[in-house]
């Protein structure tokens, strides 16, 4: 299964365009202990506009994830009975984005998907989600269905081919997404209920795979110049463990760690923890085993109790000071993807 990715091509991400815009950033933070220098490596970059929400460009591509753009006391509503208020905003708004190419969805929250946004897009504007998300987007009941959804559960991967012209050292750039485990509500009787409840929807993780693809002959071969894991909503669960597994041994470059220690149905009665707090989000940097982690979902609702602060102080206590870069909403960070020279 593949999406093919074309700058010159793209599908406006609004119902009603506005002119193009450049990503206001702040500071661009590169690799803590290995800087480059090098002009002419081949760059890529995050840029972080809040809660999930943030913007993966490489070679003229620029995915958007976990689309976010309501400002400082909206609410979302979470669930049967639970509401959540945003203390913060976007570090841009939604119809000052650049154009876009594809939208990488965790799962359809209203903290990730919220209403402006469901109700602004373009309908054949390319989404790549959960089942759950499609069957969702894509519904007959719904009074304007998405009709470009692509689901993927977990393992299950799709191509992205990018058209950018003639082919660099007989390489085309290519990105793969792949669904990875996660769970938004832990594994026991309040899982199974919820299963029947359908209250908080089924979540993935993401692995996004930067590379090449080259033709020798009939063989198609192909080289991952750079892994990026985004954790997803989930708890640190044992199909975690799974992810390494997958991997047989390679490297993950960046990991995107959703954390907030999110708690339902909310701050004045935090009975369930939905998203990982601080000790889970070191957990899962110690089995992964990234190179580098952002945190980002952390402090954008008054559902998430658990500061950055408590894993800042958790990454100290573990040593891991110098595998960690934060970002502030707005920034961005920088890095270079291997194989092209």
């Amino acid at each position: 299964m593949a999406l093919t990715l074309n700058p010159e091509k793209r599908v406006p991400l609004l119902k009603n365009p506005s002119e193009s815009h450049h990503l206001p950033v702040k500071t661009t933070k590169t690799h803590p202990t290995r800087p480059s220098s090098d002009p002419n490596a081949d760059k890529a970059g995050i840029y972080f506009i809040g809660t999930a929400t943030t913007i993966l460009s490489w070679q003229g591509i620029k995915i958007l994830t976990d689309p976010n753009f309501l400002h400082k006391g909206d609410h979302v509503h979470l669930g049967p009975g639970v509401t959540a208020e945003r203390k913060t905003n976007p570090a841009v708004d939604i119809d000052h984005l650049p154009p876009l190419d594809c939208i990488l969805l965790s799962h359809y929250h209203e903290d990730h998907f919220d209403r402006l946004v469901e109700d602004s897009l373009n309908r054949d504007f390319p989404i790549i989600s959960t089942p759950d998300a499609k069957s969702c987007l894509t519904s007959s009941s719904k009074e304007e269905p998405f009709r470009n959804v692509h689901a993927l559960d977990f393992f299950e991967g799709l191509t992205l081919p990018i058209v950018t012209g003639p082919t660099l050292s007989g390489k085309k750039p290519q990105i793969k997404v792949t669904g990875m485990p996660g769970e938004h509500v832990p594994p026991g009787p309040l899982s199974v209920a919820n299963e029947l409840l359908k209250a908080v929807p089924p979540t993935n993780g993401w692995l996004i795979e930067l590379g090449y693809s080259s033709e020798s002959g009939s063989t198609v071969n192909e080289e991952v110049g750079y892994r990026i894991y985004i954790s997803g909503d989930t708890l640190f669960i044992d199909e975690l463990k799974q992810i390494p597994e997958y991997l047989h041994g390679e490297k993950i470059d960046l990991m995107l760690v959703h954390l907030g220690g999110t708690t339902i149905p909310g701050p004045k009665m935090p009975l369930l923890m939905v998203t990982m707090d601080a000790k889970q989000g070191v957990q899962l940097l110690k089995l992964v085993d990234p190179d580098v982690t952002v945190p980002i979902h952390f402090d954008d609702y008054n559902v998430m109790l658990s500061p950055l602060e408590d894993f800042k102080k958790e990454i100290s206590a573990a040593g891991l000071d110098e595998r960690v870069v934060y970002l502030d909403r707005g920034d961005a960070y920088q890095f270079e993807v291997r194989g092209l020279l």
